[in-house]
């Protein structure tokens, strides 16, 4: 930002300059020429007045000093008469008579009118600037006088305002630039700050603020408008979720309670209301992990990003053996491919219920004799957790949509496996992304079934005893409960 009101000020103070230095160096080289033009047409009339006597008497005239001065200053004087041939010429004194009576500006003196203006001389390898003035008498032309001066020394003269100004434009420029890059940061560097706070706002920190003493009032208005809108953002997250976590802690017992009741009521129900018994024992654990849902979810929005260098190919062993007796029931084969050790930066806690969510999500869709197969692949700076089924899969607009929370698609006709929530995979990619991981969906091998990605950043094997860093191990407690909702 700082840049662009600098680069706006010089552009500003350029086109200015432009408009003022141009034309004023145009003024003064008209004015320099207009005065030359002056001086010599002043000179030349005072040489046709010293000798106009002389012509009218048709004898040469006596002006050698004159000319030997003139000479010396770089012109030249001719005067012819009235045939027009040279009667004086500073630029061969006492030399043979020339005819001059072929150029123009003798010719126009000759007639009785002054001659001025600037040609191209070749002998002399230069612009000329002339005046031809007529000596008269009694409205009888004697003969002529012209002067010639080159312009070399008014072009020097020119040459030099124009530098001038080209310094002084650029000493105003410097000037521009010195003060117009304290005024920007001026400008810039609240905007800065509250460019950060809001990105950390963005990130997460609620916590983010910005000072509002700096800057101009309009800067210092915005910074106390996000202050406030942070502050209630804040309120409003915070009361949601101790809403969510309050609920959910307020359901739990008496769905228990409840539950418990129910199935007492078990051996005293007739046969013909058995069925509606069971359903409703049915719709409380339903409930039940949906409450533990909403509570992983009030959890993982407010759990601080205490990121540690975590063992995913242990995390992977031990839940494999987990849901291997599982699998085994709907005869599914669960087949794991991982490294003997890959550290990732991750919540403790955190990749055991990612990999809890995956699975689950996999066997729900898995058909019997199918795989599962949970692949850890390593990269440069990321490793890629893999769950892959040969489920039906999901088109590219349902993969998209797959991450949304309470997000379900839409069962096929006959499906009467258990009906999730729509928060295992939202749960998935909120853990992800507390240490800067990410998740996706890929379509499966062969374009048959799903393959869940979960990207880690990569962190170097730590050599410490053995393997393990010494603030992280494998068998951290989970900080977050297994679930095994959709």
């Amino acid at each position: 930002m700082a840049r662009r009101l600098l680069l706006t000020y010089l552009t500003i103070t350029a086109l200015v300059l432009v408009s003022v230095v141009v034309p004023l160096g145009w003024i003064f080289a008209d004015r320099e020429r207009d005065h030359l033009t002056f001086n010599i047409e002043r000179d030349a009339q005072a040489v046709a007045s010293m000798v106009e006597d002389a012509l009218e008497a048709g004898q040469p005239p006596s002006i050698d000093r004159t000319l030997t001065d003139y000479r010396k200053s770089g012109g030249r004087v001719v005067v012819v008469n009235r045939q027009g041939l040279s009667v004086a010429d500073s630029g061969d004194v006492g030399g043979a008579s020339r005819d001059f009576s072929t150029r123009s500006e003798i010719g126009t003196a000759l007639d009785g009118r002054r001659a001025t203006g600037t040609r191209r001389s070749d002998t002399l390898g230069a612009n000329l600037v002339y005046v031809a003035v007529p000596v008269a008498s009694g409205g009888v032309v004697h003969g002529a006088v012209r002067i010639t001066y080159p312009t070399s020394a008014l072009d020097a003269r020119v040459r030099a305002a124009w530098l001038r100004l080209g310094l002084l434009s650029a000493v105003v420029l410097g000037i521009v630039a010195a003060v117009g890059m304290v005024f920007a940061r001026g400008v810039s560097r609240p905007v800065r700050r509250l460019q950060r706070a809001a990105r950390q706002l963005a990130d997460g920190d609620l916590d983010a603020r910005v000072a509002t003493s700096d800057g101009p009032p309009e800067l210092q208005a915005l910074a106390e408008t996000f202050n406030a809108t942070a502050e209630q953002l804040g309120q409003l997250i915070a009361s949601q979720r101790r809403f969510v976590a309050d609920a959910s802690h307020q359901l739990r017992t008496p769905l228990t309670a409840l539950r418990l009741r129910l199935e007492t009521l078990e051996p005293y129900v007739i046969d013909s209301a058995r069925p509606k018994l069971t359903a409703a024992i049915a719709e409380t654990h339903r409930l039940g992990r949906l409450v533990q849902s909403l509570l992983v979810l009030a959890r993982t929005d407010a759990a601080p990003r205490a990121c540690e260098a975590v063992d995913l190919s242990a995390a992977v062993r031990g839940r494999v053996d987990g849901w291997s007796p599982a699998a085994a029931d709907q005869d599914v084969r669960l087949a794991a491919e991982y490294p003997p050790a890959c550290w990732v930066t991750a919540v403790p806690g955190a990749v055991e219920q990612i990999v809890d969510n995956l699975v689950s999500n996999a066997l729900d869709v898995a058909s019997d004799g199918t795989t599962v197969t949970i692949r850890v692949e390593v990269q440069t700076e990321w490793v890629e957790l893999h769950v892959i089924d040969e489920g039906p899969g999901m088109t590219a607009e349902m993969r998209a949509r797959a991450f949304e929370r309470f997000w379900r698609p839409a069962r096929p006709p006959g499906d009467t496996g258990r009906e999730g929530f729509g928060l295992g995979l939202a749960i998935v990619a909120q853990l992800a992304s507390h240490c800067g991981g990410h998740a996706r969906l890929d379509p499966g091998p062969g374009a048959r079934g799903l393959d869940a990605v979960v990207a880690f950043p990569a962190v170097p094997v730590p050599d410490v005893g053995m393997g393990e860093p010494p603030n992280a191990s494998p068998s951290t407690q989970n900080l977050y409960p297994t679930l095994t909702s959709g």
